[in-house]
């Protein structure tokens, strides 16, 4: 592979990316961020999210023991508004944009996160997914569902209690539209889906595979952007959560495991990322060439405390990476898969105050 800088192409959103692997040798290494090493209670009194609490709307959360769905009390997007448009001259243009906006309690435990919790309740939890993405579906104007985790504060997470979010919107969001175009084009071109090679290549190459089971496979993508950005992928052809059989629902709840403990052990710290599945449209089109995957998009570069910012050259011209995703899979995939605070953690401690 390169070893001078070069651009690498990102086949889903048709865009490049420049990758500077000398870089790493500069004395720089990255602003320090503030690393908080108290241990969460196993419940808090005056978190909105724990079962029994009451959240700022003032309703109250039920002593939930395992999931828990409610709607955001601060929705981005309404479901209740009218369908205006503006379009000034071809130059100020906006519409209205309905939706949901829903968040998912993994567990009732506000000290566990995902890489800590068993993995009948990381299962759980993908069944609630499967289950909400089904029925947001069900609304004649929802055309997209996004279910996503921002993990972590300086990834915009204001509760630490685990946790992820559902927005279902009336337009196909900017990103997923990329991909689904991308895919698409693949198709009318290759007779074929796009991720489906790509994994088959990825796993013949096996240098930028971190982990696999029976029905998954995590890489750090090619073209990846953030440091240890990975990609997870069935190895099978579906296009969203309601295609998966009972096996592979259990095989996603293991590799979200196995991955996020590497994760944490990288660092050995609770690691911030954003993580979201994309799914076909909800249209009630087929989309064939769609194939059903998950970004990881963690910010630590080389430490707990030192993270990458997307500036500069980033914002104004592309992005660019330091450490090649070569090296990265190599680092997560030594990792060992027993979380490194596992010993001294005690799950069945009781949650309630």
């Amino acid at each position: 592979m390169f070893a001078d800088p070069h651009r690498r192409y990102n086949l889903l959103t048709g865009e490049w990316i420049l990758v500077s692997p000398h870089r790493t040798q500069r004395p720089w290494q990255g602003r320090q961020e503030e690393v908080s090493l108290s241990d969460r209670p196993t419940y808090d009194a005056t978190c909105y999210l724990c079962p029994g609490n009451s959240r700022t709307s003032g309703q109250r959360n039920p002593n939930f023991e395992g999931t828990f769905v409610f709607d955001n009390d601060f929705p981005a997007l309404l479901s209740d508004i009218s369908a205006k448009q503006m379009n000034k001259q071809d130059l100020l243009i906006a519409r209205a944009e309905k939706g949901f906006c829903r968040v998912v309690c993994f567990s009732p435990r506000h000290d566990l996160s995902l890489p800590q919790l068993d993995r009948q309740a990381i299962r759980q939890v993908v069944e609630v997914w499967t289950r909400q993405y089904l029925q947001l579906a069900e609304f004649p104007w929802v055309n997209h569902v996004q279910i996503f985790e921002n993990k972590g504060a300086i990834m915009g997470a204001s509760n630490p209690h685990p946790h992820c979010q559902i927005w279902a919107s009336s337009s196909v969001p900017v990103e997923p539209a990329k991909e689904l175009k991308a895919c698409t084009q693949y198709m009318k071109t290759k007779q074929s889906c796009l991720l489906c090679d790509y994994l088959q290549l990825e796993l013949k190459q096996d240098e930028r595979l971190v982990i696999s089971n029976a029905s998954f496979a995590v890489v750090v993508p090619f073209w990846a952007t953030w440091p240890f950005e990975t990609l997870l992928l069935p190895r099978r052809h579906v296009v969203d959560l309601s295609e998966l059989a009972s096996h592979e629902r259990g095989d996603l709840a293991d590799i979200l495991k196995r991955l996020t403990i590497r994760y944490d052990n990288l660092f050995q710290t609770d690691f911030p990322y954003s993580m979201g599945f994309h799914q076909r449209p909800t249209d009630e089109r087929a989309y064939p060439e769609f194939h059903f995957h998950a970004h990881f998009y963690p910010p630590l570069l080389r430490s707990a405390n030192v993270r990458k910012f997307m500036v500069g050259y980033e914002m104004l011209s592309e992005p660019q990476r330091d450490i090649t995703p070569e090296a990265a899979a190599r680092q997560l995939r030594r990792l060992p898969e027993e979380h490194y605070r596992s010993k001294s953690n005690n799950q069945n401690s009781d949650y309630r105050p």
